[in-house]
């Protein structure tokens, strides 16, 4: 049976993205390749999934700092990303309330840093936005056996809410969810996305094998609706200095904050819910609610 070349499909695909407006094929393709390198280094090792993530807090360290205090690098971004980084190498050697503590030392040492600035507060608090989904994700990955798949399903419910919001949004329309902060999210949008992470749930529990349908179902509800709230959030910090993006690193896509924003609120949360459940066997805790 005869099967296309890989030129013809690689013709097809950018066929399919030449129908896409330039800002949404930008979207896409970075969208893509970073998904690839987020699945590639989940999977390796929880070692490599830790570093993974300390570069990427180091990003959003860069951008808080530089909205919330203007130029950068300063005394406080050092400090602020050495404490992500005791943080990271903390939870890595299985010593994650070490690294609580840590984040905290280092949000109170950056405060007291940025005194004269009139923005301490926001500027400490910018170590616990960075540190603590760094801490929820690597301390998740490296429960084996299941803390590939627990921290997999965290981050595709997040992926599967901003992806089916963003689609609902634009097809439906209608009432705006909160236009003060966020003026193109939609009420369509939010219920769209999280009932879709819903969806997902089920179906992930069925592809994987693991967890149970109803309870991932409504778990990914709970992770859709706080990534949306952990959006709003990052929103109205933008709408508060200003800015309509975080940065421009991510082409199409603005900054790192911009598409970590859902994922700093659902990974902590998804923590917290293994951690009631199970401290010691969190990622079973999370998929299977026991």
């Amino acid at each position: 049976m005869p099967t296309e070349s890989p030129d013809g499909q690689r013709r097809f695909i950018g066929g399919l993205l030449d129908f896409l407006p330039q800002e949404l094929r930008l979207r896409v393709v970075s969208g893509i390749a970073i998904g690839v390198v987020a699945f590639v280094m989940l999977y390796w090792s929880s070692g490599a999934f830790a570093v993974l993530t300390f570069c990427v807090a180091v990003a959003m360290s860069w951008e808080w700092s530089r909205i919330v205090r203007g130029a950068m690098p300063d005394s406080g971004l050092i400090v602020h990303i050495l404490a992500v980084l005791a943080a990271a190498v903390l939870t890595a050697r299985d010593m994650a309330g070490m690294a609580i503590i840590a984040a905290i030392i280092g949000a109170v040492a950056v405060a007291a840093l940025t005194t004269g600035t009139g923005r301490s507060r926001l500027s400490g608090a910018g170590v616990l936005y960075t540190a603590l989904p760094v801490i929820a994700l690597v301390w998740m990955r490296s429960d084996e056996p299941l803390g590939y798949l627990a921290t997999l399903f965290v981050i595709l419910s997040v992926a599967v809410t901003d992806v089916a919001a963003f689609v609902a949004g634009r097809a439906i329309g209608g009432p705006r969810l909160w236009p003060e902060i966020s003026p193109n999210k939609t009420w369509a949008g939010l219920l769209g996305g999280i009932t879709t992470a819903a969806v997902a749930g089920v179906l992930f529990s069925y592809v994987s094998g693991t967890g149970g349908g109803a309870w991932l179902a409504s778990l990914g509800l709970a992770i859709g609706i706080v990534a949306q709230w952990g959006d709003l959030a990052e929103s109205a910090l933008k709408r508060h200095f200003g800015l309509k993006d975080s940065g421009d690193l991510i082409p199409g896509h603005g900054g790192v904050m911009d598409r970590m924003d859902g994922l700093v609120t659902a990974s902590v949360m998804a923590a917290l819910i293994g951690f009631s459940i199970d401290a010691f066997a969190p990622a079973r805790a999370l998929l299977y609610g026991s």
